[in-house]
């Protein structure tokens, strides 16, 4: 597929991301394996950027059901198969990573892809990471706070003194690679709280929303506590970008998108809730039949149906991205291309022009 509908200049970004997590397809009954897995996101990745979509972003989890604990390795690999698609973690578990080799690692991915990486840093949905590499969950909003201020100093400087709780000081250290880019871009994951959204307006990093579903426009006030918190610490509006990401599933009608994507979303919940310890029941058709409408926040149905759910989100937010997680429930390979596909041609085009007015 060689599909290059980029050729309208817009400042509004779309792409797509990858959790990789390892289900187990709900028609066949098989489950792909980790390395198989790895490979489709890297071939997804190349079909991403040839179709003209501005981004790709992959998860880190540390358990034996996701393919991906080391993004930027995985980014690394995908630098050398793809030439302009800004690549993305989504999200980098901030808690439990040193700063300093995070941002060493991404600037030299950086290096690597001529200036395309990003990271999104977030608190993750799952702690395993936690005891595997040696931290306290006790700690978990204090560790966050205090790496992401490392990481954004890091990010500003090449030779940096600094004490915290959690990590040895630094003095005078030098911090190497530099990245090809300025600063790498760095982007907060909120999901949902209000304190999250202050805190990466104060810090002047970007916003990226999990918007999941329901009526998106309860996610209206993190936004404005966003830019207010931003603005009050002295950010520039240009700086405080805000993102959407959520999950997506394309097809020619609205119907057809509905009926296609119910296995896999309701199989996706399922495997989900048991591995964060709750029931595995499946969603009902009467749920997800809610969970589909127009008014909702899940991105499912016809291109124009999508096309309405970004624009009325951008109506509220005034966003400037929008990132599609296409790959969950088990899905087979060939209805992820088809979902890029009809995203990078029939989506991507109109936002482009409709947010450009």
């Amino acid at each position: 597929m060689h599909i290059d509908t980029n050729t309208e200049k817009s400042d509004f970004e779309i792409g797509i991301y990858t959790l990789a997590d390892l289900g187990t397809d709900p028609h066949t009954g098989k489950t792909i394996s980790a390395p198989q897995r790895i490979k489709e996101i890297i071939e997804a990745a190349k079909l991403a950027d040839e179709a003209g979509l501005d981004i790709f972003g992959v998860g880190e989890h540390h358990r034996l059901d996701y393919a991906v604990s080391a993004p930027p390795v995985m980014l690394a690999a995908i630098a050398q198969l793809t030439k302009r698609i800004k690549l993305t973690s989504a999200t980098t578990v901030l808690s439990t990573v040193d700063p300093v080799r995070l941002f060493e690692d991404f600037a030299t991915l950086d290096i690597l892809s001529d200036g395309r990486a990003e990271i999104i840093a977030g608190r993750g949905a799952f702690i395993e990471s936690f005891p595997l590499f040696g931290y306290d969950t006790n700690d978990y909003d204090a560790l966050f706070s205090e790496h992401l201020d490392l990481l954004l100093k890091l990010n500003k400087n090449e030779t940096i003194s600094w004490n915290g709780r959690f990590r040895p000081s630094l003095n005078q250290a030098e911090i190497a690679p530099r990245p090809v880019q300025n600063e790498l871009p760095v982007w907060v994951g909120v999901g949902g709280t209000y304190e999250s959204a202050a805190r990466a307006g104060r810090m002047g990093a970007g916003m990226a929303l999990a918007i999941l579903g329901g009526d998106p426009a309860r996610f209206t006030p993190l936004v404005d506590i966003y830019r207010a918190a931003g603005a009050e610490a002295g950010h520039a509006p240009e700086q405080l970008q805000v993102s959407v990401t959520g999950h997506t599933f394309l097809a020619k009608t609205t119907q057809q998108a509905k009926d296609d994507f119910y296995p896999y979303y309701s199989n996706y919940w399922s495997y989900l809730n048991r591995q964060r310890g709750m029931s595995g029941r499946k969603i009902s058709l009467a749920e997800y039949e809610q969970m589909t409408s127009p008014e909702t926040a899940l991105f499912v149905g016809s291109p124009q149906q999508v096309i309405e759910k970004i624009l009325r989100q951008y109506e509220l937010f005034g966003h400037r991205r929008f990132i599609a997680q296409l790959d969950i429930g088990g899905m087979p390979f060939h209805k992820v291309v088809e979902g890029i596909e009809l995203l990078a041609t029939e989506v991507a085009p109109v936002v482009r022009r409709e947010t450009n007015k």
